[in-house]
């Protein structure tokens, strides 16, 4: 049985060229290439080279562009260091209470030391409002930390009027970029963007890899003590095959593969919702299903059906699907996505599945979803009406 794996926004698989592109790097600049020795000096040449192509991605200046390892390490430190840099300013910080963890437990760990976070609601689209925001916004705000677009539902924020409202502010502006990164165009000097955090393993890179971009002229200590590298922003022996690697997934992921990405997953959205539909499956999106929200995530609500019977069927089907955000699938907290827009008391909490598409989905596989959903809740509707 061939398996089909539709968990792509928990992580996403190497593809040969980009294996390829690490494990020559692994053989050939293996030196430290923050030392003088030909060996570091050709591992610096392979780093800079893959700085500049990450660089270029987001219309940053490769300065700008400071290595980590990956979204979680990315954004405790553009939260902390920028709370603990600027609190002399006001102790004021805006977000959404639909974040990742990564963003939410810096969050936490500072309320805890006497800063104030505002969580801005969602909608039942997983939407926020911008007079929400602008009503929040202080004169002691120095931080504002909104995802580009939600790892559960696919919900995009709105980045480039938060970015316009904010550039003639004092709060710095952080978004964690690690879903539309590699799907989405992003270009940090239009959306007035201070920080950005990103992972390689989103988009068919090497885990443990990712980049913190930091606008020239924000400046905080390294959040890792110890060496010099990354210019004193990030301490850390730099891993050069799998920067080499990253930057090989993001030529692989030109603009023209981006766009066509978004169609072909946005058009599988479409065909999961009309197959299932025309079976008269009992279900209902959560979300919105639209061309420019994130087309490679979708949430479902199956009626009656809990996650865990769902997840599992289909899992021993051969199709691997995510019960939420994988980061916190193995826990029993109930996601705080699906309650942010529906109430802690809704059915869709405990009834709903995230399908995830990449780069290596096929029509094929969509149509075996379909055929295995279908399957699963007739078999069980069967069930029931037999008990």
């Amino acid at each position: 049985m061939k398996e089909i794996y539709l968990d792509n926004a928990a992580a996403t698989p190497m593809t040969p060229a980009v294996i390829d592109e690490m494990t020559t790097q692994m053989k050939k600049s293996w030196g430290n290439a923050s030392t003088g020795s030909s060996y570091g000096r050709e591992a610096k040449l392979v780093l800079e080279n893959s700085r500049h192509v990450l660089a270029q991605s987001i219309n940053a200046d490769d300065n700008e562009i400071v290595l980590t390892s990956g979204g979680t390490e990315g954004d405790n430190t553009a939260i902390i260091q920028t709370a603990m840099t600027r609190q002399n300013l006001g102790k004021h910080i805006i977000t959404t209470a639909i974040e990742h963890e990564a963003v939410l437990k810096p969050l936490h760990y500072l309320e805890e030391q006497g800063f104030e976070v505002t969580y801005l609601p969602v909608d039942e689209n997983g939407n926020i409002s911008l007079d929400d925001f602008k009503a929040a916004l202080r004169d002691d705000t120095i931080l504002v930390t909104i995802m580009s677009g939600n790892n559960e539902v696919g919900s995009r924020m709105p980045i480039h009027e938060i970015g316009e409202i904010l550039k003639d502010h004092q709060a710095w502006f952080h978004t964690d970029a690690v879903q539309t990164y590699g799907l989405l165009p992003i270009d940090v000097k239009r959306d007035h963007i201070d920080l950005l955090s990103t992972s390689a393993h989103k988009l068919n890179g090497p885990k443990m890899m990712g980049f913190l971009y930091r606008r020239d002229g924000i400046n905080f200590p390294s959040y890792l003590k110890g060496g010099d590298q990354e210019t004193k922003r990030r301490a850390g022996t730099e891993n050069v095959p799998a920067v080499a690697a990253f930057a090989k997934a993001v030529t692989i992921d030109s603009p023209e593969e981006k766009q066509a990405r978004r169609e072909r997953f946005y058009h599988f959205k479409q065909k999961i919702v009309q197959g299932l539909t025309e079976n008269g499956i009992d279900f209902a999106v959560n979300g919105e299903i639209k061309p420019d929200n994130l087309n490679q995530i979708l949430n479902i609500w199956f009626k009656g059906i809990s996650t865990y019977i769902m997840q599992t069927d289909l899992d021993l089907a051969g199709i691997a699907v995510s019960g939420g955000s994988a980061c916190t699938a193995g826990s029993i907290e109930p996601s705080h996505v699906l309650t942010a827009m529906f109430g802690a008391d809704s059915p869709r909490i405990s009834e709903s599945i995230r399908i995830s598409f990449g780069a290596l989905n096929t029509e094929e596989d969509v149509d075996k979803l379909i055929a295995a959903i279908v399957k699963i809740v007739n078999q069980l509707k069967q069930t029931k009406e037999a008990d």
